[in-house]
Parts: C-alpha cells; sequence; structure tokens
C-alpha cells in the first residue's frame, strides 16, 4: 500500500508498431510476485489481451529483457511476450490495422500476485503506430488504380515497392505504412473484393498490375533501378507474375504463396495463364470447431496436366525471396515454395528461402499476434491458418528483417 510503482515503456512510450520495447517496472518489494497485463481494443472495440506472471529482483525492480515469465500466456524470457501473445475475448479474431493515420495504444498494467488481478500496482499506455513521422499518405484513384501510396519523409530517391495481401481482397495498409517508415516508398494495391472490384473476378488482368508498376515509376521520389513486389498468399503468385510478365520488377517476395496461378485466370497480353485445377468438394470442415482446411483443394502439383497453371518463373531476371511457415493449415505453401525454389535453381537462378517451423499462414509485420482461425471475408467461412505462438513471433521478427534486407539488397 502507498508504494509508487512505475511501469516504463524504453527508448519511448511512443514507437513504431514493428519496434522492439523493453518493458520494466520499478518500486516493487524484493521478489514480490506479480502479474503484468497488456490490453488493447481494436478498430472494432474487440478486446485482445495477454497476462504473464513474474517476480521481483532483489531490488524490487522488473525488466521483461532480462525476468523470465512464470507462466500466464507465455514463459521464459520473452521481451515482447505481452505484445504477440495478445488474444481476443471472442475467438477466431484477427487483429489488423484498418486506419492507419491513429495508433494502437496498449495498456500495461502491474497487478499484486499470481492469482486474481484485484490490486492495481501501476500502469502505462505504449502508442504503436503505423505511420513513421513525416511519412505522407496519398489515396490513389487514378486510372482504373485503387490504391494507397506510402512515401517517406525527405528527398529520397527511395527504393519503390508495391504491397499486394491475399483473396481476402480489400485495401491493406498497415504493413506498406511500416515499410514507408522503414524507407520505401510504397504502393498498397487493392485487386478483388474492394469498392467496385468484384469479390471473386473471373479474371485478373496482368495490365492492371502493369499500371500499378508505372505510376509507381513516375514517382519523382523512386529510385529508376527497378520496382520492388510483395504478396501474401495469393498476392505471393501474383508477385511471382508480375516479376515474371512485367520488365520493370527487380526483386519479388512470397510469403505463403506458390509458383503456379491460383483460382482465378491471368490474362496477359495475347496469353492466359489458367488457374491450377483445384475442387472445393476437397475442402475439409472441422466437426469441433467448424473451421475449414483448404490444404487438399488443389490437385497434385507434379502432376503435368497442371503445368500450364506454372508461372515461368526461370524466363525472368528478377531475384526471388520465399518465406513460408511449416505450420501452415490453409496451403501447402512449403511445399509449393521448394517446388518454385527447385524450378529457378535448375535453370540457374539465385534464390533466397526460409521455412519456419511452427509458423502458420499468415506471416505479418512482428509483434502483430498470431490468427490461428478467423473469417476469410471473400468465401464467408472460419479458416484455419495454423501456426505455434512462440514459433510463429519468432519467425514474423526474423521474416520482416529478411525481407528489408533483401529490398535494400536488390533495389
Amino acid at each position: 500500500a502507498g508504494m509508487s510503482v512505475q511501469v516504463t515503456v524504453l527508448p519511448s512510450l511512443r514507437c513504431l508498431f514493428d519496434d522492439p520495447v523493453q518493458i520494466c517496472v520499478a518500486g516493487l518489494l524484493p521478489q514480490q510476485a506479480v502479474t503484468l497485463r497488456a490490453s488493447l481494443v481494436d478498430e472494432s472495440g474487440e478486446l485482445f489481451q495477454a497476462h504473464a506472471h513474474y517476480r521481483a529482483g532483489s531490488s524490487g525492480e522488473l525488466d521483461l529483457s532480462r525476468s523470465p515469465a512464470l507462466g500466464g500466456s507465455y514463459s521464459g524470457v520473452e521481451p515482447m511476450g505481452l505484445l504477440w501473445s495478445l488474444q481476443s475475448k471472442t475467438p477466431y479474431k484477427r487483429l489488423a490495422k484498418r486506419n492507419v493515420l491513429t495508433p494502437f495504444c496498449v495498456d500495461l498494467e502491474v497487478y499484486e500476485g499470481h492469482g486474481d488481478m484485484n490490486l492495481l500496482l501501476g500502469k502505462c499506455t505504449n502508442e504503436r503506430w503505423f505511420l513513421g513521422e513525416g511519412v505522407k499518405r496519398i489515396s490513389v484513384r487514378e486510372g482504373r488504380l485503387k490504391a494507397t501510396l506510402f512515401i517517406p519523409p525527405g528527398p529520397g530517391p527511395f527504393p519503390g515497392l508495391i504491397d499486394l495481401y491475399g483473396s481476402g481482397g480489400g485495401l491493406v495498409e498497415y504493413r506498406a505504412s511500416l515499410l514507408a517508415s522503414r524507407g520505401f516508398v510504397t504502393l498498397a494495391l487493392a485487386y478483388m473484393a474492394f469498392e467496385d472490384l468484384p469479390a471473386m473476378p473471373e479474371v485478373l488482368e496482368l495490365d492492371y498490375f502493369e499500371e500499378a508498376v508505372n505510376f509507381l515509376q513516375k514517382q519523382q521520389q523512386v529510385k529508376d533501378t527497378g520496382i520492388g513486389v510483395l504478396g501474401l498468399s495469393k498476392g505471393g503468385d501474383l508477385a511471382l507474375s508480375m516479376a515474371t510478365f512485367l520488365p520493370g520488377i527487380k526483386a519479388a517476395v512470397s510469403i505463403s504463396g506458390s509458383g503456379l496461378n491460383s483460382f482465378i485466370p491471368l490474362r496477359g497480353d495475347g496469353f492466359t495463364v489458367p488457374p491450377h485445377p483445384y475442387d472445393l468438394g476437397r475442402m475439409k470442415t472441422s466437426d469441433e470447431s467448424g473451421l475449414v482446411d483448404f490444404s487438399d483443394v488443389m490437385d497434385d502439383h507434379r502432376d503435368p496436366a497442371t503445368w500450364d497453371c506454372r508461372i515461368p518463373m526461370e524466363r525472368s531476371l528478377a531475384k526471388f525471396l520465399f518465406l513460408s511457415g511449416l505450420d501452415d493449415t490453409n496451403w501447402k505453401s512449403d511445399l509449393y515454395c521448394r517446388d518454385a525454389v527447385q524450378r529457378l535453381q535448375q535453370h540457374g537462378r539465385e534464390v533466397q528461402f526460409c521455412s519456419y517451423s511452427g509458423a502458420g499462414h499468415l506471416l505479418e509485420p512482428p509483434y502483430l499476434p498470431l490468427c490461428q482461425a478467423s473469417i476469410h471475408k471473400v468465401l464467408g467461412v472460419f479458416v484455419h491458418w495454423g501456426g505455434q505462438w512462440r514459433e510463429h513471433a519468432k519467425a514474423q521478427e526474423d521474416a520482416w528483417h529478411r525481407i528489408q534486407a533483401f529490398f535494400w539488397q536488390h533495389l
């Protein structure tokens, strides 16, 4: 009673979402048992929380970069555990930022003991932003394009990136805004299920993506050494197709994607890459959870009858990076990734790849918590994405560093 317990976040209470921070508590009794809790309310009002039990050191201090958690949402020394283990009160919610102009505010609280959280000892709020100081956000509706452009501060020139999300569609900005905060001019591009773009297009036109490349190349702050493209899931195979069929792409990253054209025909100038044959009748729905497993819907990619659906990446002069999770329960991304890498290597192409044990399908920027299952916005079913909490968190940190290093190297 009457103790003044301080919770601090170093180096600052304000940071970018992908910044690691050091969480410290001072003013506790020596060896005092406490529970730390993180709470975040997303833009739809959904509450995400995590908690962990700790014991103060002999001087009554606690530093999460050195003190092990003794249980709760995670255990062991996990400096960022309170963030990556955040879980929604309602099951199957995915934490994603809709408006990148506002931060996520994470309340950090310290409670007495390891039991009921009745006695609050101290708290603070960590503001985690998606847009760095001075980064410009520009809505783009030019020609057919539906996109958002993010430009870092300063004269540049900066490397230019196009950022694509998956078949859930929409215009997803939070990864692009973070990449711009790290020094890339980034165009977040919608291509389905957004405004008047159909939820399930009958065909995707390559020249729509070419329009995006031309638009980005025209920006005066963009280096003229070539454009990079980054895609997750369906966006991954689109990234590879852009690098193959469009001359301006110098580097492509596929996250949980495949070297084959999935689900929607891709029409180029005088050719069409058909979708790889699939059968939604092979979807498996769990009796227990009602979650859908898609991983078997595709025909066997080794069957030569499917090879006209392959993306002929070996024709491309671009550099490639493939990232996949070995615990992806939505898509055989590691199998498809190894197939793509093998084809490129057979043609003497330089390719980097990394597969992460325990990581699921949704490899996101770091400290966004694992989403093991959520609703697929286009299909309207709850999909199992896979992943183990700690391994997935470590994979996201590593992948984020690799992606940036790869683009800096090749652009």
